[in-house]
């Protein structure tokens, strides 16, 4: 077992040795148990393939000897953990094939509409169409992680027989419940989503359900049957984890009540423009990306300024502001990106009736606009946070719309006004930063000349990812990878040499080298990068990270401070 870091806020473990079903079984059973030890400052843990990835808050982290630094702490924390349970093992056959996890069953329509590339799949393999059916759902399978998408399991156990590439173009959407082979693995898809799978047959059965306590029906280490049937009742396999339906529509009340009283309505509806507060923590290890707002310093700072909780939440203004028609007396306040027709960085007053149309950015790419008494859309896995590509939270899981009415909470105190936070506590904004980065766990097998580039950011960049252009980055080792943890401001490199920065709607696991990862205090910078726009890359020490991260945090407390005083 080796520990690893993973950008400034994770770190990875990784296990070697024994045939790839112990691996694994270790992994699932470890994952489990440092879940189960709530050791503090850890947030978050990723089971996937052959290693852990524990995310952790370097502020929560308790260390146990002085002078340590924070990773070494949560380093000898979790290495305590992995003691412990290695006298724990899952259960085994003398074959080594039947050990741990669930055994679950997934009810199949193959071909047909269900499987549009099964002929495909069979005329790659030379074998008949029920030839393919009947060894895909005679094997047994298990899950190696979750990721991709929420609940999307990779599923290993694909008889070798029927490995069959992906396709060369990847469809645009691919329904829920599509069962496909890609390569040597097979999955399903538990949303729709683009893909480039095989698609072989369907499924009616949930595999993610954000109603659900649990959102993901499979969990790492789990097996899985397919059965081939004609017509499915999923009904009989979605009996657990159900939502409690009567707080669903105590949530629904609230909401509707709120409208009545305190709201704003949308006119214009702005290029993107979505409800975000900070992030869906504790929900990687379902696939369910962090998400959240891109800059989150100004997402705290503007709550703070109109008397919210940092975590509430709050309007992501892109390029192009909407146009807001406020139905009640209030206050908000806008930062991080500057916008034409609102002052930033300060409370601002309004009144019912009165409209804000915020017009174009004129610096900045993301503006984040607070409400006080926050935007209350009701929470999904724990996050009010729009994911678009899942449809998930914020305003009906998507970018407002012209008509949208959305409701707001009561203003928690009295704010003044005709005042604004001192300069030098913003981030240093720019449209040619120089961003800090820690190394990643394939930097050793780049030449340093990506240090010494000057990248652009593209116009394919999205929430996903900021893709960038620049020189080329060649990789001296060829060694595939095994897919592992990703997070906000890790930096791949697929092979075209151009390197992509992971961004709040990222995917939980990836299989591209990880070349580095931007420390968490300089991710606001990238938030506010436009297409044309230009960065360089710096490296800076796991501990000087630490350090500018408590500097940050030292910062707002002042403020916070400043403004229980200022704000009455």
């Amino acid at each position: 077992m080796t520990i690893e870091p993973l950008g400034d806020a994770a770190l990875v473990v990784t296990f070697t040795g024994g045939s790839k079903a112990d691996v694994l079984s270790q992994v699932s059973a470890w994952a489990r148990a440092l879940v189960e030890a709530q050791v503090p400052g850890v947030v978050d843990v990723v089971p996937a393939y052959v290693s852990v990835a524990v995310f952790y808050d370097p502020l929560r982290v308790v260390g146990s000897k002085a002078g340590d630094s924070t990773y070494a702490t949560l380093k000898q924390q979790i290495a305590v953990v992995a003691g412990e349970q290695r006298s724990v093992q899952d259960t085994s056959d003398s074959s080594g094939e039947n050990i741990g996890g669930r055994c679950l069953e997934i009810p199949v329509r193959y071909g047909a509409e269900a499987g549009t590339d099964l002929a495909v799949v069979a005329a790659h393999t030379g074998l008949t169409e029920d030839e393919v059916v009947a060894r895909h759902s005679g094997a047994e399978y298990r899950v190696q992680a979750i990721g991709f998408a929420p609940g999307f399991p990779y599923l290993s156990g694909l008889p070798t027989e029927l490995a069959t590439p992906r396709r060369a173009t990847p469809r645009a959407k691919v329904s829920a419940g599509a069962i496909g082979i890609g390569g040597a693995q097979t999955g399903v898809y538990p949303i729709e989503t683009p893909g480039g799978w095989q698609i072989i047959g369907r499924t009616d059965l949930k595999l993610f359900d954000a109603t659900r306590t649990e959102s993901a029906w499979l969990r790492v280490g789990d097996r899985v049957r397919f059965q081939a049937v004609q017509a499915q009742k999923p009904e009989l396999h979605l009996a657990l984890n159900q939502v409690d339906g009567a707080a669903a529509e105590r949530e629904v009340e609230k909401m509707n009540e709120n409208v009545a009283t305190r709201a704003f309505r949308v006119v214009q509806a702005g290029m993107w423009t979505t409800v975000q507060d900070l992030g869906r923590v504790g929900q990687r290890s379902a696939g369910v990306p962090l998400s959240g707002a891109m800059d989150t310093f100004a997402t705290r700072v503007a709550n703070l300024l109109v008397g919210n909780a940092e975590n509430a939440a709050v309007l992501e203004l892109t390029l192009l502001g909407p146009e807001i028609e406020f139905l009640t007396d209030g206050w908000i306040a806008l930062t991080g990106a500057e916008f034409a027709g609102c002052v930033a960085w300060q409370p601002v007053a309004v009144r019912a009736g009165q409209r804000i149309k915020f017009g174009a950015a004129t610096k900045g790419c993301r503006g984040y606009l607070a409400l006080a008494g926050g935007i209350e859309v009701a929470p999904v896995l724990g996050s009010r946070s729009t994911y678009g590509r899942a449809g998930l939270g914020g305003w009906q899981g998507r970018a407002l719309r012209v008509g949208d009415v959305l409701p707001m909470g009561a203003a928690i105190r009295e704010v003044a006004e005709r005042w604004s936070i001192d300069l030098r506590i913003r981030p240093d904004y720019s449209a040619t930063p120089s961003v800090s980065v820690v190394l990643g766990a394939q930097a050793g097998e780049f030449c340093d000349t990506w240090l010494k580039t000057e990248f652009r950011v593209t116009p394919q960049s999205d929430r996903m990812g900021m893709r960038l252009a620049g020189t080329a980055l060649a990789r001296t080792v060829g060694a595939d990878l095994l897919s592992s943890a990703v997070a906000p401001g890790t930096v791949q490199v697929p092979s075209d040499g151009q390197p992509i920065v992971l961004l709040a709607d990222a995917q939980t696991i990836g299989g591209y080298p990880q070349l580095a990862h931007v420390i968490l205090v300089d991710l606001p910078l990238l938030a506010q990068l436009r297409p044309g726009d230009a960065m360089r890359f710096q490296v800076v020490s796991l501990e000087e990270a630490h350090e500018r991260w408590l500097a940050r945090e030292q910062a707002l407390a002042m403020l916070r401070q400043g403004l229980t005083q200022k704000i009455r």
